[in-house]
């Protein structure tokens, strides 16, 4: 009986470390997408004029994944140094109304 016992003890500890080494990975991921957060925030302050940036965030409450994408690509212009001056939010609109899906108009058909 007592070397069932063992094996359960062990197994449980087994359990339990594997938990902790999962628990600390999730941190470790967690804090690596904060740091990435916070590098793209810097990188859109440093970019972006302040009507410009509400706007973008407005944006990104209606439509995250168009939001995301101009973000990710601003970015990158701006890391490979193809932007030279602060987008104004006159550019943003522009910017946005091209990366925006097309409406589609519902037809009436009447018969």
């Amino acid at each position: 009986m007592d070397e069932l016992e063992e094996i359960r003890r062990r197994k449980l500890m087994e359990l339990q470390a594997q938990r902790q080494r999962e628990l600390e990975e999730l941190q470790r991921q967690q804090e690596l997408q904060r740091q990435v957060e916070m590098q793209k925030k810097a990188i859109l302050r440093a970019i972006l004029e302040p009507e410009a940036r509400e706007r973008l965030s407005r944006v990104k409450l209606a439509h995250p994944e168009v939001a995301e994408a101009v973000e990710n690509q601003l970015i990158f212009l701006a890391q490979s140094g193809r932007i030279t001056t602060k987008i104004s939010d006159e550019m943003l609109k522009e910017i946005l109304k091209r990366a925006m899906p097309k409406k589609r108009e519902p037809k009436i058909i009447r018969k």
